[in-house]
């Protein structure tokens, strides 16, 4: 593991009710009710949570590998991501699936940006070895 530099963030949120609770951020951005994956109601669940966060940060992150790379980005770039909570001799695990839109690129440029953000994004990079992982371009 790196040795830290400098924090740039730290993200502070309160969670009571586990899977049927609420969270909420300490700013009061983020707000939402939680339900359980695939149960009627009106939250969301830590899955989806998970793969918005993902997705949103890997996009940055190719966008940051554009800019290096002086590659003018797509403005429609898009990240269809699917996370699945699976469950196996007991234990529950995840795995999760990219489908990544970089549209106008040449596609060899586009997957070079697919696989900087997949070595860059500090989502990817955590799970990385840990769960499953598939990034399709599009």
């Amino acid at each position: 593991m790196s040795e830290i530099e400098k924090v740039l963030y730290t993200a502070k949120t309160h969670t009571t009710g586990g899977r049927e609770g609420a969270s909420r951020s300490s700013d009061g951005r983020l707000n939402v009710k939680l339900s359980l994956p695939g149960a009627p109601g009106e939250g969301t669940n830590p899955e989806q949570l998970f793969g918005a966060g993902w997705s949103a940060c890997f996009i940055g992150a190719m966008l940051l590998a554009a800019g290096n790379m002086k590659v003018a980005f797509p403005k429609d770039t898009a990240d269809d991501v699917e996370v699945d909570l699976n469950l196996a001799e007991g234990a529950y695990f995840l795995r999760a699936r990219h489908r990544i839109s970089l549209p106008g690129l040449d596609r060899e440029i586009a997957q070079d940006l697919v696989d900087a953000g997949s070595r860059t994004c500090p989502y990817s990079k955590a799970v990385h070895g840990n769960i499953d992982v598939t990034y399709q371009l599009i």
